[in-house]
């Protein structure tokens, strides 16, 4: 909502204004034109001749009334004579368009991938690594990537300017993006953050993507590196696959995102896979054998003679000025360098005598934890990745896993469970929100139109252009080759406070002719042949002011061209659909009025002849 709602702020605050306009400060416009047009046919005849525009206008004008009187007429009383087909044949149309999105052919992904100027890339090496290895890494990573920058400026033109502005690495910690995320920072020594800032579109004349792809070809596998992500998305709203994996035991955990992560590896497309389950630092876990539990040893014991052999035991504290001083007693530092040190310690016990160390316990070689996620009492681990659009589609791959792989785990470790996080659980909380504020929508249109018509059933008649509006943005999305995001369902939402306007028209004329006596087909035929120039320029002039923003290129304007693409193609299809469908659901809801009282009538008449 923060992300979107400047954009009904200015339309509604223009709409307001138009609304003065319309009301106050056209008539005025319009009353001067035609005192001026009637004065010059007064004293000129009406042969005079006009201006350029105004023979545009005389042209445009006579082409319409051609198309109203001979098409369109001919078209409309068809439509009318099969109404019941023509109905038909639009609800059809309506659940192939759906079925084409339910099927898959048409995809829908959360937010658009929208590429920024910068390319991100995070170093990651295991827990403890020294930061002069961290470095190395980096600086070898950021030669990769100034070699492919040097492969990009080797096929520009002679006097072309580079496609590299700049180049920031930091070894030991993270760098600060931009927004309220920016003010948080990571230090370790073993992570590393390069940004590559590129030059823009207009500039660079390629796709920031390529360059991606190449700098990752270059590096490769990096020994001893845990994870080597690359990013480019000026927006991100969690990883495209995010599953949040959850067991009691954690060594379940761990096969587990394994093999989901060699699952998602056989996807194309899908890259940057990684997981939250971090190996700390190498350390020995150290156990008392029941030997040294008869020797009185205790786990707390042994554990304060470790520490002060290793790290220091305080003997006493010295007061110097305004310092204190801790005296720590510990073994000296030739005697703590190795394993074999540890390992021969010797044991105090509490009869005073000395024992091996290996004699009342054991020491195994391991790992601990550098981080612990938990989740209802539950350890998780999060395995994530991210999907190239042009290859795969997140939504496909999950929907896949949760009948495979996901099901096979569940069924090999009971207990465990599974949950779809990141930017499909952004996907779902935005969908459900604007779902019931669509519905809020949805209500407050037909309250305000069943007030004016004082009718029940004719503001259905004008709602049915919404999901036809619906239909010309799905293939709108299908036409320009975009797929469905969460900008197209805002589009979506907004179209339909426009389709009912023209609708309202049609229905409002049709109304008009009835009151006058007219009988309702040539009433519904008048209506449509009297408002198909309004609305069909109402909606020209709609689609046309979009397509600017539907055709540019630049990266500001790509957030917002699914939104116009919804928005124009939606408003274009529900044209069609008005002039011909409204006007023949018209006619078959009256059918349905005249025929209603009739049946129940012929019931009765039926009911009582029985009882005679």
């Amino acid at each position: 909502g923060k992300f979107i709602n400047v954009i009904p702020l200015v339309v509604i605050a223009i709409i307001a204004v138009s609304l003065v306009e319309s009301l106050f400060v056209l008539p005025a416009h319009l009353s001067l034109g035609g005192n001026k047009g009637m004065a010059t046919r007064a004293m000129h005849g009406e042969n005079h001749p006009h201006g350029l525009f105004e023979r545009v206008r005389i042209t445009m004008s006579r082409a319409l009334d051609f198309i109203i009187q001979g098409p369109y007429k001919r078209v409309l009383g068809v439509a009318l004579k099969y109404r019941y087909v023509t109905c038909g044949v639009s609800v059809v149309i309506l659940l192939l368009v759906f079925g084409l999105m339910r099927g898959g052919i048409i995809k829908f992904t959360f937010m658009p991938e929208v590429e920024s100027d910068i390319i991100r890339c995070s170093i990651e090496l295991p827990v403890g690594a020294p930061i002069e290895e961290t470095r190395r890494v980096e600086q070898y990573v950021v030669e990769k990537g100034l070699e492919a920058v040097r492969e990009f400026n080797a096929q520009r033109h002679e006097g072309e300017s580079g496609v590299l502005r700049g180049v920031y690495a930091v070894a030991g910690g993270t760098i600060p993006g931009g927004g309220s995320a920016g003010r948080t920072m990571m230090f370790g020594t073993n992570i590393a953050n390069i940004r590559m800032a590129l030059e823009s579109y207009e500039v660079r004349g390629f796709s920031t993507m390529e360059l991606l792809e190449r700098w990752r070809e270059l590096t490769g596998e990096v020994p001893g590196v845990e994870a080597i992500t690359y990013k480019a998305n000026l927006v991100h709203m969690g990883a495209n696959i995010d599953i949040q994996l959850a067991h009691r035991d954690p060594n379940i955990l761990v096969r587990a995102k394994d093999r989901l992560k060699e699952a998602l590896s056989a996807y194309p497309g899908v890259y940057n896979i990684e997981d939250t389950y971090a190996e700390g630092k190498q350390e020995f876990k150290i156990r008392l054998k029941p030997v040294g539990r008869m020797l009185g040893l205790t786990d707390d014991g042994l554990g304060r003679e470790l520490r002060a052999a290793f790290y220091g035991a305080e003997a006493v504290r010295l007061q110097r000025g305004r310092n204190e001083i801790k005296v720590m007693v510990r073994f000296p530092d030739s005697r703590r360098k190795s394993v074999y040190d540890l390992e021969n310690m010797r044991i105090k016990t509490p009869s005073g005598g000395q024992v091996p160390l290996l004699l009342v316990a054991d020491v195994t070689p391991g790992r601990g934890y550098s981080v612990i996620h938990r989740f209802d009492r539950k350890r998780v681990i999060n395995v994530t990745a991210n999907v190239d659009n042009k290859k795969a589609n997140a939504n496909d791959i999950m929907a896949e896993l949760k009948q495979t792989v996901l099901k096979e785990l569940r069924k090999d470790y009971p207990g465990l469970t599974y949950s779809m996080e990141g930017e499909e659980r952004e996907r779902r909380e935005s969908m459900d929100d604007m779902l019931s504020g669509f519905m809020l929508a949805l209500f407050g249109i037909y309250a305000l139109l069943a007030i004016v018509f004082k009718s029940y059933v004719q503001p259905i008649i004008i709602m049915t252009a919404i999901p036809f509006g619906v239909i010309g943005a799905i293939l709108g999305h299908m036409i320009m080759g975009y797929n469905l995001c969460i900008l197209s369902m805002f589009g979506i939402v907004a179209l339909s406070g426009v389709v009912v306007n023209d609708s309202l028209l049609l229905v409002h004329r049709a109304n008009n002719n009835r009151r006058k006596g007219r009988e309702v087909f040539s009433a519904v035929v008048e209506a449509g042949m009297r408002r198909f120039r309004p609305i069909l320029l109402t909606s020209l002039t709609t689609f046309f002011g979009l397509s600017p923003m539907i055709l540019e290129t630049s990266v500001q304007a790509q957030f917002l061209i699914p939104m116009a693409i919804s928005l124009g193609f939606g408003i274009l299809f529900a044209t069609i659909i008005i002039l011909l469908m409204v006007p023949a659901f018209y006619l078959v809801i009256e059918d349905v009025k005249f025929l209603g009282p009739r049946i129940v009538r012929i019931s009765h008449e039926k009911s009582t002849t029985d009882k005679h």
